[in-house]
């Protein structure tokens, strides 16, 4: 027998306790804008270097992707989709056209830089209903784009001039990967590809810069460790068996870390919240695919690079990851 109550303050008190709303119960404070914010600041570095060793090609590729992708999200929501909110603001198109220009190189036509940004917003983020719902990297979706219709315009790589104020007519040259590839050419010293003096896509020449972006993330808990160790150790791994087995015809273990796309799409690219696994276990097993299917592109594809195609591969892996590997449920009964 429930005994009633009549005092209006216990009543009031015990309807308070029957009160109950859905997780999550407390606010970390996080948000969209804030943490688009934190992985832009965490690129600066990166970005300061592109411009000192790419000069004006790299400031006109840089604001033409952001400037492009901030349009497109707009006319888009604003016209096709008909919608009054516009989400331009949040930052995510600010971040995905740097993200864009990081992977092209600095004398890219604008044209082609415009084109890539429509990719990239039209089909990688709008056409599966914005932010949240895309399946793939909305950047690397414009980039490999973008390398299958360009393929000469996407593999001339300017050499890096301090300060260069050319555009179009800079000189150009292969990238490392391309020289392991090709075996020709000798290889720049291991302090050039820390300080990023040599050729290459804007923001993975610099291993240096990428580096201190990478623990300005970690110290801010943007990211986890999980899936930039993951990728690195595992490239890491494959290519020192490699390496061990014939040191003649691969290239160190160090050399595939500090050269290409790797430390770029290991630390801003494959850590996207939206298109990598949700739990840690998941994020281990989805780093590993990727540093697998990297090796085996440099080594042994037709590509000398390959962390655009394995990220995305990846990307299509993650809603079966999150399927299969989920986090322990607390108060869930164990069958027997």
């Amino acid at each position: 027998m429930n005994e009633q109550i009549h005092n209006p303050a216990q009543q009031k008190s015990a309807e308070k306790l029957l009160v109950v709303s859905p997780a999550p119960h407390i606010h970390s404070g996080d948000s969209i804008s804030k943490n688009m914010l934190g992985v832009i600041i965490a690129l600066i570095p990166a970005y300061l270097v592109a411009l000192y060793f790419f000069g004006l090609g790299a400031l006109i590729v840089s604001i033409t992707a952001v400037i492009s992708c901030m349009l497109f999200e707009y006319l888009i929501q604003r016209f096709l989709f008909r919608s009054k909110s516009v989400t331009i603001g949040d930052g995510s198109a600010i971040l995905t056209g740097l993200l864009l220009s990081f992977n092209l190189p600095s004398n890219l036509p604008v044209w082609m830089v415009v084109l890539g940004a429509l990719v990239a917003i039209g089909i990688g983020k709008m056409s599966f209903g914005g932010l949240g719902n895309n399946p793939f990297n909305p950047a690397l979706v414009g980039r490999v784009f973008l390398l299958i219709s360009f393929p000469v315009q996407m593999t001339s790589w300017p050499r890096p001039i301090p300060m260069n104020m050319q555009y179009l007519d800079a000189e150009t040259g292969p990238t490392v990967l391309a020289m392991i590839k090709n075996h020709f050419g000798q290889l720049p010293e291991t302090t050039d590809m820390l300080i990023g003096n040599m050729g290459g896509s804007l923001g993975e020449v610099s291993a240096i810069a990428l580096l201190i972006g990478l623990a300005y993330m970690l110290i801010r808990k943007i990211i986890t460790w999980h899936i930039p160790v993951s990728i690195l150790f595992t490239v890491f791994a494959f290519t020192g068996i490699l390496y061990l087995v014939n040191p003649e015809t691969y290239a160190s273990p160090l050399v595939h870390l500090l050269t290409g796309g790797l430390l770029l799409g290991a630390i801003f690219m494959a850590t996207d919240y939206v298109t990598s696994p949700m739990s840690k276990v998941g994020m281990i097993i989805y780093g590993i695919g990727i540093g697998i299917i990297t090796v085996v592109i440099r080594v042994f594809g037709a590509y000398p690079e390959g962390v655009s195609f394995a990220i995305l591969i990846m990307n299509a892996f993650t809603p079966l990851i999150n399927a299969y590997i989920k986090p322990k449920r607390f108060g869930e009964k164990i069958k027997k």
